[in-house]
C-alpha cells in the first residue's frame, strides 16, 4: 500500500466514522421529535433545530476528509502526490480524532438532543436550555476537529 493509499484511507476513516456518529444521532433526534409533532406539529420548527445539531459532526468529519484529498492532491489545482508510507500514516493519524469522536459525540448528542426534544414537550420556553445540553457534546467533536487540523497542518509533503 503506497503512502497516497494511506492517506486517502484517512480522509475515508474521517468523513465515514463522523458520518455514521452523525446519521446516528439525528436518527435519534428524529425519532424522538416526529412522536412530539404527531401529538404537537406547532413544535416542528424547535424539534428541527434539535435535530440538526449532531449533523455537524459528519460536517467536521467532511471538512477533515477534504483538507487531506486537497494536500495529497486529489481535489484542487495541485498534481496528486506520490507519498511515502510514513506520510500516508501521518495524514491517516491526524484523521483519528474527528472520526473516533465525530462518531461518538454524534451518537451522544443525539441522545441528548433527544431528551431535549422531551423538555420542548412539556415546557417549550426551555428550548434554549435544551440547546445548551446539546452543545456541550458538541464542544468535543470542535477540539477534535481542531487537533485534526493542527496535526494535519504540522505534516510536510
Amino acid at each position: 500500500m503506497t503512502g497516497t493509499e494511506i492517506a486517502l484511507m484517512g480522509a475515508a476513516f474521517a468523513v465515514g466514522l463522523a458520518g455514521i456518529g452523525s446519521a446516528i444521532g439525528v436518527g435519534i433526534v428524529g425519532q424522538s421529535a416526529a412522536g412530539l409533532v404527531t401529538e404537537d406539529p406547532d413544535k416542528f420548527g424547535q424539534t428541527l433545530l434539535l435535530q440538526a445539531l449532531p449533523g455537524t459532526q459528519g460536517i467536521y468529519g467532511l471538512l477533515a476528509g477534504f483538507l487531506i484529498m486537497q494536500e495529497v492532491g486529489v481535489i484542487g489545482d495541485a498534481p496528486m502526490l506520490e507519498l511515502e508510507v510514513a506520510t500516508g500514516y501521518a495524514f491517516f493519524m491526524a484523521s483519528i480524532p474527528i472520526a473516533i469522536v465525530g462518531l461518538v459525540s454524534g451518537i451522544y448528542q443525539g441522545r441528548v438532543s433527544g431528551a431535549a426534544v422531551g423538555l420542548v414537550a412539556k415546557r417549550p420556553e426551555e428550548l434554549g436550555k435544551g440547546i445548551v445540553y446539546a452543545v456541550m457534546v458538541e464542544t468535543y467533536a470542535v477540539l477534535a476537529l481542531l487537533a485534526t487540523i493542527l496535526l494535519l497542518f504540522g505534516i510536510d509533503v
